[in-house]
């Protein structure tokens, strides 16, 4: 009897001890979405609800070699990126994807440090859009990274958002899913989908009051990698991803995991059932 088809996803990125966001938070989600989750570690974080503690980042010939393992004998649907810690990550998960990959491309632009801090180097910020972003066929910044990656203050409005993002369109990106989350005094999320080949789509869900936020970046992304190769379009890819994310949010509300901002409910439609 012929084995039925699952869709493959690979997670390039950082793995977070506590649990709630990279590579944890990813393999997760491909798992709830029906998706078989491959990774290659990027950077080992001491991570908890509070906060990272202290990031160790991979030699970039290990990371090379974990890509060379996975792309050489499993054939990868999509790869979502996350963390990459320095330039000569970038420039090692780069060349892989372009010697290996026809997989769609999920960018997650985690700009960070590798003391945890939020991280603004010019170099960094201009290697990851001359090598990575031609290469996605999606990225999905949020207003800080947003920020970063265009050179411009943080967007105050949807309007000063789009403009970012159509800036970050014209560096190359090929479609851009602008997250509005974070603008705390809205009572709704609001993320645009900005693509060449359509007029902008906005993506509103109802904020859920909660402080278990942990990891929404990144599961937003493994989600729209997982759905992509499952769906018709990136837009109901979007759509059925930034539902999944909320219902994971909503159940995952009176959590109390850890003393600081707790993680998702992942597998929410599980416990449901």
């Amino acid at each position: 009897m012929p084995s039925k088809p699952i869709t493959r996803a690979l997670t390039i990125a950082g793995s977070d001890s506590g649990g709630g966001a990279g590579i944890q938070a990813d393999l997760k989600t491909f798992g709830a979405l029906g998706a078989y989750g491959a990774s290659v570690i990027t950077a080992v974080t001491a991570q908890n609800t509070q906060g990272v503690q202290a990031v160790h980042t991979v030699p970039p010939e290990i990371i090379a070699a974990q890509c060379e393992s996975v792309f050489s004998d499993i054939r990868i649907d999509a790869v979502k990126i996350g963390m990459l810690p320095n330039v000569e990550t970038i420039k090692t998960v780069a060349a892989a994807l372009r010697k290996y990959n026809n997989g769609f491309l999920v960018l997650d632009p985690v700009l960070v440090a590798t003391s945890g801090d939020s991280l603004a180097l010019e170099d960094t910020v201009a290697v990851m859009c001359e090598e990575l972003l031609p290469l996605a066929d999606v990225i999905t910044p949020n207003l800080d990274e947003l920020a970063k990656l265009t050179g411009n203050a943080l967007a105050k409005n949807e309007e000063e958002m789009l403009s970012q993002g159509r800036q970050l369109m014209e560096k190359g990106a090929e479609a851009v899913l602008l997250k509005g989350g974070h603008w705390v005094d809205s009572k709704e999320a609001s993320d645009w989908l900005l693509a060449d080949d359509q007029d902008p789509q906005c993506f509103r869900s109802s904020r859920v009051d909660t402080i278990n936020t942990h990891g929404t970046g990144c599961t937003l992304a493994a989600a729209i990698a997982a759905l992509r190769p499952q769906r018709t379009s990136l837009n109901t890819a979007v759509a059925a991803a930034k539902t999944y994310l909320h219902g994971a949010i909503e159940a995952g509300a009176g959590w109390r995991v850890g003393k600081g901002s707790g993680p998702l409910a992942h597998f929410w439609r599980h416990y449901r059932d």
